[in-house]
């Protein structure tokens, strides 16, 4: 009985769910995670799976068994058979069986189940021949995971939505079969493609493409987005290939227009031409040139060498900088009547600059040497005819300044010859009729020095006739009036004749325009350095105007008029003194307004070449021995000379007597000129050539006094 009693007794053990057992519950899968740039790597995707209990018929805890694998290739009856007796065995498994009812469904179910089989297996099919012919995405592979998951999820509700009854095992079979399935495409597909590949064959790097990275991948590779760039060999190399396929370029030769000097290297006309030295060195050649690129060639040469390339020529000279340096013509519209610029000539002593002196009612005539006038000197009075100013120039009268009196003329409007009564026609009253002619410039006659008993104005009216000037009291139409500087005679009707003159001659100026004039004195002032008389002809000079005079350059620095006032401004016919120049202009020269310091430069720099270049060909040639045997015999000397002078027409003047002085016993060379006082290296100079020194109107400093003490 006890026996029978404990056998009836349910034991207490760990069999099926009352067992502790060590069982994988984890099915898993590797899907590859693909990165840009040919990067991937394996991930593992886990599927967890619940170990479910259910009752079973005897009320013993049943473990529900995932169901294996259905091979899919075998006929569906076959499956059915094999599910059938699965179900048996489990059934067979649990105490008590199924009612017919419970295995009809069942069996309906397993129908239902096998026909979504026979559909799942095409969609699967269809499938892996899409993946075949496109790779799959990393979000592709992350939904078949997610799927898995949720099937298993739904296992559990499904077998609680029963009512009350127990979970049917071919459901179980069923669910399980859908999850093997989904697990074993992913597995089928990577079976696949080995199988297609057989052998791991690395695959092929193409040029242009990241190499992939061997080894292992860390997440801070992974991560990393940036690109691989290029590397400059092989972009240079690409660039090569293109231009190989696009076949060699067609070179064509460019003709260019060449600017050609009056001078020009070898070198210099191959760069402007574009052309190699020494293709210009052989076109030389064949023309009989003998030259190297650094050798100099004339302008013709050049001309010529250019057009047998096929170039165009363009010639140009040094000259072509004072191209557009004088303004254009002026409109009518903008023309105003200036002031009357007169010139007063005559013989020396005749009393110019006395007259001068009566009509400006100033006194000059202390300040000259002797009382002869040593330099031009420009003024302007005030008269009630006309325009109401007058520009009066004063010419020296002695026959050493004949250059300057020529200048005066040239600059001038209306010539007023004075000739005293008591002397008559002298050789300068001829020259200066001479130099009046040629400048073009109406005369007016001024017979000074009445009031003297001895003189006699007829006689004069007479002595012009023999140089066909002919008065209006000869029956002329030259203006003629009789006047005395002294007693101021008559100076009020040679005024009304100057102004009479100018209305005829309708003088008149643009002031709205860049200054142009003349030079008529330049001199050295020590404190102000060079210093400049000059006449306006035409525009308004002004301070800080930029201007050429000759072969000088300079700009305004301070403007003062012939009272010694500063001014700001000077318009046509008014002569003032420039300060800012960088040398002394010579007299007579042209000074015109600039827009640039660098213009001017340029300007000045080629014209003071141009003077150079004259007096280098101007002075007689000869070779060294041929002077040391002449002055060895005796035939020939030489006397160096360095002259210096106040105003730069002295020097010139002075420098014109000793050329007529020349002679054959005695040859004259002038070792340096110029103005200012006798400095130290004047003096030095002359010792060194065995020369002496000249000061017209000026003296030497301590220090040139004092070195020509000591070298005698």
């Amino acid at each position: 009985m006890d026996d029978n009693k404990d056998k009836n007794k349910n034991k207490l053990s760990l069999s099926k769910p009352g067992k502790l057992e060590i069982r994988k519950t984890v099915e898993g899968g590797q899907v590859r995670q693909k990165f840009s740039h040919g990067r991937s790597k394996v991930v593992t995707v886990e599927v967890k799976k619940k170990r479910t209990f259910a009752p079973g018929s005897g009320g013993d805890m049943a473990e529900i068994k995932p169901t294996t694998e259905i091979d899919i290739e075998e006929p569906q009856v076959a499956e059915a058979d094999e599910i059938l007796g699965r179900t048996e065995t489990l059934e067979s498994d649990g105490e008590g069986g199924l009612t017919e009812q419970e295995r009809a469904v069942r069996a309906s179910a397993l129908e239902e189940a096998l026909r979504k089989d026979g559909e799942e297996n095409e969609s699967t099919v269809e499938k892996e021949k899409s993946q075949e012919e496109a790779p799959k995405t990393i979000v592709e592979e992350v939904e078949i995971a997610a799927l898995n998951v949720d099937v298993e999820k739904e296992a559990p509700t499904d077998l609680e939505k029963t009512d009350g009854s127990p979970a049917t095992p071919a459901n179980t079979k069923f669910k399980s079969k859908k999850v093997a399935s989904d697990l074993s495409e992913i597995e089928s597909e990577d079976e696949a493609k080995k199988g297609k590949l057989g052998k791991k064959v690395p695959a092929s790097i193409r040029r242009g493409e990241p190499r992939r990275r061997s080894g292992k991948l860390t997440i801070a590779d992974a991560l990393d987005e940036t690109e691989r760039v290029r590397s400059l060999a092989s972009l240079r190399r690409a660039r090569e290939k293109k231009k190989k396929r696009e076949g060699p370029i067609e070179h064509t030769k460019v003709f260019r227009e060449v600017t050609i000097p009056e001078t020009i290297t070898v070198q210099q006309l191959a760069n402007r031409m574009a052309e190699r030295g020494t293709q210009v060195v052989s076109v030389l050649m064949n023309m009989g040139v003998m030259a190297n690129i650094q050798q100099s060639i004339d302008g013709d040469t050049a001309q010529l060498v250019a057009e047998e390339l096929g170039h165009q020529v363009k010639r140009v000279s040094e000259s072509d900088v004072e191209i557009g340096l004088e303004g254009g013509v002026d409109n009518e519209e903008q023309l105003v009547a200036r002031p009357a610029i007169v010139t007063v000539m005559g013989h020396v002593d005749h009393g110019k600059t006395s007259l001068l002196d009566a009509l400006r009612e100033t006194s000059v005539v202390a300040g000259e040497a002797g009382g002869i006038t040593q330099h031009i000197g420009a003024y302007q009075i005030q008269t009630d005819q006309g325009s109401g100013r007058v520009t009066l120039i004063d010419t020296p009268g002695h026959q050493a300044f004949t250059e300057m009196r020529s200048r005066g003329a040239s600059v001038t409007d209306i010539v007023v010859l004075v000739v005293a009564a008591n002397d008559g026609i002298m050789p300068q009253t001829v020259e200066a009729i001479d130099h009046s002619r040629a400048a073009g410039a109406p005369i007016i006659i001024a017979i000074n020095k009445i009031d003297l008993p001895e003189s006699d104005p007829n006689k004069v009216r007479t002595q012009l006739l023999e140089h066909e000037i002919v008065t209006e009291a000869m029956g002329g139409d030259v203006l003629d009036v009789e006047v005395s500087a002294l007693q101021k005679m008559n100076l009020d009707k040679l005024v009304e004749l100057i102004a009479l003159q100018a209305e005829i001659l309708d003088l008149k100026a643009n002031p709205n325009r860049a200054a142009e004039g003349s030079i008529i004195e330049s001199k050295l002032e020590q404190g102000r350095g060079p210093v400049a008389t000059i006449l306006v002809k035409k525009g308004t000079l002004r301070i800080g105007d930029v201007f050429v005079a000759g072969s000088q350059w300079g700009r305004v620095r301070s403007l003062v008029s012939d009272t010694g006032s500063e001014v700001s401004t000077a318009g046509p016919s008014d002569p003032v003194e420039v300060v800012g120049l960088n040398g002394s202009p010579n007299p007579g020269d042209i000074f015109v307004v600039v827009d640039s310091e660098s213009r001017a430069r340029e300007i000045a720099e080629f014209r003071e070449n141009k003077n150079r270049a004259i007096k280098t060909a101007v002075a007689p040639q000869g070779t060294l021995d041929e002077m040391f045997s002449a002055i060895k015999s005796g035939e020939s000397k030489e006397l160096q000379l360095v002259i210096k002078g106040d105003v730069q027409g002295s020097v010139e003047a002075i420098i014109g007597l000793i050329k007529n002085l020349d002679q054959e016993e005695v040859k004259v060379r002038i070792l340096h000129q110029g103005v200012g006082g006798i400095s130290k290296s004047d003096v030095q100079l002359a010792n060194a050539s065995g020369g002496v020194v000249f000061g017209f109107n000026v003296r030497a400093n301590k220090q040139a006094m004092e070195l020509s003490e000591v070298e005698g």
